[in-house]
């Protein structure tokens, strides 16, 4: 409970009135103790001072977006090691990844914090039933990966799952109901991401949700690298030992948690300092809504799809594919240390990105909400993929899209539960049909069955070997292994 004294809360006054936020006391004389405490608690959290610089740059102002003058290809590792375009040692980047496994150096973090109301699912996304034939949720893959990788390599790999403020008591109750998935709790963290103030957009004041409410928005998935350091994760991992973190979001059923591979490359690489690397998958054409892996100025970033220069996105080269190929599946590894810095060093801190939003708000004037038809605010976020120029080094990986890119974004079409399921299927047969089981397939090549291997099954196609499997698969069969 936040208790203010009158001379505290003259001073708090003057404090907001100097920053032309006192609007957010209007309605504080008509709160109860209980909201007036919650109200004083938002408002404690802002950081008063850098408000009108904030403002001004990000919501009065309106900033451009600076294309640079020269955008070439970033430079990527094919997925395979014996191309020749660009052959690396797929050995030794396995063995790498492998040894910082076994020696528990690894953590696992997962970016959480969505709704799956675009699916018609209510409740938290990680929740959602993603698998093809049991409609085992995202969670659930993710820990079945984490167990399989700790029997694998012989050492804990710890995870870390940042949620919302809307989805986080469901989240950790949907665990603690669970049994944590097989996994031993206090190996798993929770802690949501942070919020930013939400703006009127002519005058750049914060706007009330409620009387006694700030209207808020999360901060972006950038904002969790700020969030790892603030809840004690950095702090905890190195308690643990933990030096690399491997990033992904929550959607994917096939992602990667963690890939021996690519966290070799990562940690020993010539080209890499260790500090962020990201995997990439080649885009299926210029329209693809994947944001773009280039190189500036020597250094790796991320383009937004939509601000690439349509000249250089529809690019090709001599054999017909796309010049600018590389399309961002937000997957990284960063180190410990790399993050910890981004939160301690002001010259590494990330830029905002501004959103313009319909947001309900109250009416100074009669407290009453209103359902704006326009757009009258401003939200702003930051982007985990901003933290790549601050390397001194950066790496890309390619994989494969039809090995680890099947997310759930939409209820339909591209990109949805029904194109997931079909990619789960597609994967396990290939996998299946090379450990010499029989899979039935249709004309047009499609495997005529459904079916969902389970990481701790197989985590890739090699881990097959010795299992006991059937020696074939019936047609129209639905197959859980």
């Amino acid at each position: 409970m936040v208790i203010m004294s009158d001379a505290k809360m003259k001073s708090l006054r003057d404090r907001l009135a100097a920053v032309g936020q006192e609007h957010l006391l209007r309605f504080y004389g008509e709160l109860d103790a209980a909201a007036q405490s919650h109200l004083l608690g938002q408002i404690e959290a802002l950081d008063l001072d850098s408000l009108p610089g904030l403002i001004q740059t990000y919501v009065t102002g309106k900033p451009k977006v600076a294309v640079p003058d020269r955008i070439d290809p970033a430079p990527y590792f094919p997925v395979d090691p014996n191309s020749k375009r660009r052959p690396w040692d797929g050995v030794a980047m396995r063995a790498a990844g492998e040894s910082l496994l076994a020696a528990g150096k690894v953590a696992a973090f997962t970016v959480a914090g969505g709704q799956g109301s675009r699916l018609g699912f209510e409740g938290p996304k990680g929740m959602f039933p993603a698998g093809a034939v049991t409609g085992k949720t995202l969670f659930q893959f993710f820990a079945e990966s984490l167990r399989a990788a700790a029997k694998k390599y012989g050492a804990v790999v710890p995870w870390y799952i940042m949620t919302s403020p809307l989805n986080h008591e469901a989240t950790v109750a949907y665990f603690e109901s669970n049994g944590y998935l097989g996994l031993d709790r206090k190996n798993v963290m929770f802690f949501p991401q942070g919020v930013m103030p939400s703006f009127e957009m002519g005058t750049g004041k914060i706007l009330l949700a409620g009387k006694g409410e700030i209207a808020t928005n999360p901060d972006g998935h950038g904002g969790s690298l700020k969030a790892l350091f603030t809840s004690g994760a950095i702090d905890d991992m190195r308690r643990r030992g933990v030096e690399h973190i491997s990033y992904f979001q929550v959607d994917n059923p096939l992602v990667r948690v963690v890939d021996p591979v690519f966290l070799g490359l990562h940690a020993i690489a010539a080209e890499s300092s260790g500090e962020m690397s990201s995997k990439m998958i080649p885009k299926t054409g210029p329209e693809e809504k994947l944001g773009v892996f280039c190189s500036v100025n020597g250094k790796i970033e991320i383009i937004e799809y939509s601000d690439l220069p349509r000249e250089l996105a529809e690019q090709r080269l001599a054999d017909g594919g796309l010049r600018f190929i590389a399309g961002s599946i937000a997957v990284h590894v960063m180190s410990v240390e790399f993050v910890a810095r981004l939160n301690t060093d002001r010259a590494f801190s990330l830029p905002y990105h501004r959103a313009e939003k319909k947001i309900p708000h109250i009416d100074m004037g009669t407290g009453k909400l209103v359902q704006p038809e326009k757009n009258n605010g401003v939200k702003l976020e930051r982007f985990v993929f901003d933290a790549l120029p601050l390397c001194r080094r950066s790496i890309v990986y390619e994989t494969s899209r039809a090995e680890e890119f099947a997310p759930i974004k939409n209820a339909t079409g591209v990109d949805s539960v029904e194109s997931s399921k079909a990619i789960q299927t597609e994967r396990a047969a290939r996998w299946l049909e090379a450990a010499g089981v029989k899979v039935p397939r249709r004309a047009d090549g499609t495997a005529e069955c459904v079916i969902e291997l389970s990481p701790l099954t197989a985590m890739e196609a090699g881990d097959l070997a010795g299992k006991n499997l059937p020696r074939e698969i019936g047609r129209g069969e639905r197959v859980a292994l």
